[in-house]
């Protein structure tokens, strides 16, 4: 029976590894599984005694950090009995269930619970805010809550819009009102938990996208999206059993129990990665000595800048993985000098409605593609995973209704990327009305609109240029379309400038484009004669190179609105309405 540990062992000491006595192979059958709460139960079989998930036993806690942690076949039996406590309960397979509990041994516990139990998840991000969380928690209408207190308390609060939620677990609690404790599921038998028999096709999970191009929509993912998503990573990263992974993003964690990966969640708030403290994922990494880390952009921009000025190494990691938006060059060029001299960093791309769709590293970003990105040739993310299937056809803001009414372009034409393949989910179960513009049929299935624009190369590499909705349609003659990648990313050549965003002002086709910028904080201007000064360096950039000669207005902010998942993605429908009152302030001042 599970039982929380505290870790406190050095890394030469510690027993994260596959059992002596096991074959483990980098080849389970993940393809033969039917619910993905069971690839705990492969893990658990090859692996048993080696670590899972590590968390901080204490989120406040100071270096050194304690550590709780739980084996792979204690997360079985923990799961299993959730499960079983689920249907004690009278949980039905299919019953929806929102998920409310911070990353940690409870949060992977109860999602592979969940998942046994036949559950469809509801999974939301915490840092979307209190509005934009009731109002996607009450668009997919739970049946139930499994939460901490606190979520519980926003249940009770806004009891109106969570009519339907009949079944409802407190976690970390004996008691609360109206809710079965967690703790009772820990008193039963896990080993009398039978298997339910369902198909891969059954429903899972639904997920939210970050709302970056518009409201949160809910994406379901079937049991077979997750299997699919865990093999293809593994495989086409090589990702062996007896990996540890320090997780800077919560659902890759699903991903590292389908390989054996051991999860180590380090001390970091996970709705702000971007203000992670660097020395906390050292810890986590040293003292686990993980091999691989999975981080936003953001994230790895705070730990390799902290890094690189105090000489800081990792030299137990081999794989950094980072996504979520594209990865700065000059954050892949910090990452490969902190981690181990045979390491390598990669830019997995994706959405939530389709993960993974290509991949690159930095080795190519740095010797080949980086170099165009400046010249504002976009974002090279890669060429595609073997299992998808993708196009690129001319842009549209109306919905296609079959692929014979698509018109598809050749390399190097810039257009709207489309994808086809086992880990694209095919409906959004929210604000359903999205899916006519995003699914196109064909004779054998569907195609998604990824909402990105860019172009292929002679290489068939996918080179982002940005979203569709973001583009800035001027009405000039010979360049009447901007692209927000293509040209932030000549802007952010200036060395003083950490990242900037076009936005268009007015309405299309008939948009002023307009830069604004940030820039990094120790180069905020100190006065308005500096201010004055760095504009006018950020326009001068932008005309020398036709690319951005339409530019004719640069706007400095402190801090670009982000997403909350990653901290990377800009809100450039909100910087847009900032932007358009900060130009009727200076005009009428």
């Amino acid at each position: 029976m599970y039982s929380a540990k505290v870790y406190e062992q050095t890394a030469s000491v510690r027993q994260i590894k596959v059992s002596e006595n096991s074959n483990v192979k980098s080849t389970w059958p993940l393809d033969q599984l039917t619910n993905v709460g069971h690839v705990v139960s492969l893990a658990s079989a090859e692996m048993g005694e080696s670590i899972a998930v590590a968390a901080p036993a204490n989120k406040n806690a100071k270096r050194p950090i304690q550590y709780n942690t739980i084996t792979f076949s204690e997360l079985e039996y923990r799961s299993n009995q959730i499960a079983l406590g689920l249907q004690q309960l009278g949980i039905q397979p299919g019953t929806r269930i929102a998920l409310m509990v911070p990353p940690g041994i409870e949060f992977i516990s109860f999602v592979f619970g969940l998942f046994k139990s036949g559950v469809v998840i509801i999974l939301i991000d915490p840092g979307m805010g209190k509005k934009n969380m009731v109002r996607c928690l009450s668009e997919a209408q739970p049946q139930g809550i499994v939460g901490i207190r606190i979520a519980h308390v926003m249940r009770m609060i806004y009891a109106a819009k969570f009519r339907n939620c009949k079944t409802n677990i407190v976690v970390g609690a004996s008691w609360w009102p109206g809710c079965t404790s967690d703790r009772k599921f820990y008193k039963l038998d896990g080993n009398s938990f039978q298997p339910l028999e369902q198909t891969r096709e059954a429903d899972a999970a639904i997920i939210f996208t970050t709302g970056s191009t518009g409201p949160p929509k809910g994406v379901s993912y079937k049991h077979r999206i997750f299997l699919e998503q865990a093999r293809q990573v593994r495989d086409f990263y090589g990702i062996e059993p007896g990996s540890v992974d320090v997780s800077g993003f919560p659902l890759f964690a699903l991903f590292n129990c389908g390989m054996g990966t051991t999860t180590v969640f380090p001390k970091m708030d996970a709705t702000r990665p971007a203000e992670v403290d660097p020395l906390d994922v050292k810890d986590a990494i040293d003292r686990f000595a993980a091999s691989q880390s999975f981080g936003s952009p953001a994230l790895w921009n705070t730990v390799s800048r902290y890094a690189e000025a105090n000489d800081l190494k990792f030299p137990t990691i081999k794989k950094v993985f980072s996504a979520g938006a594209p990865v700065p060059p000059h954050v892949l060029s910090r990452i490969k000098k902190i981690i181990a001299s045979d390491g390598e960093a990669y830019t997995p791309y994706g959405a939530t409605e389709s993960l993974p769709v290509a991949s690159n590293n930095a080795t190519v970003v740095l010797d080949e593609t980086a170099a165009k990105t400046e010249r504002g040739f976009g974002t090279c993310v890669g060429n595609k995973f073997p299992d998808i299937d993708w196009k690129i056809i001319e842009i549209t803001d109306q919905p296609i209704d079959q692929m014979d009414d698509a018109n598809t372009l050749p390399n190097g034409e810039i257009g709207e990327l489309i994808v086809k393949g086992s880990v694209v989910t095919d409906r959004y179960v929210t604000r359903t009305q999205a899916n006519a513009m995003h699914k196109i049929q064909d004779e054998n299935g569907f195609w998604h609109r990824m909402g990105d624009v860019g172009y292929f190369d002679d290489q068939n590499r996918f080179w982002f240029c940005g979203r569709k909705s973001h583009r800035v349609q001027t009405g000039q003659t010979g360049q009447p379309t901007l692209f927000t990648i293509v040209l932030e990313g000549i802007v952010n050549t200036h060395e003083k400038i950490y990242r900037s965003a076009l936005v268009g002002i007015g309405a299309a086709p008939n948009q002023t484009p307009i830069i604004v910028a940030e820039p990094w904080p120790e180069h905020w201007p100190t006065n308005q004669n500096t201010q004055k000064r760095l504009e006018d360096e950020i326009l001068e950039i932008c005309r020398s190179n036709e690319k951005t000669q339409l530019v004719e207005q640069v706007l400095l902010k402190k801090k670009l609105p982000v997403d909350i998942r990653h901290n990377s993605k800009i809100f450039r429908e909100q910087l847009a309405i900032w932007a358009r009152s900060r130009i009727k302030k200076i005009e009428t001042a």
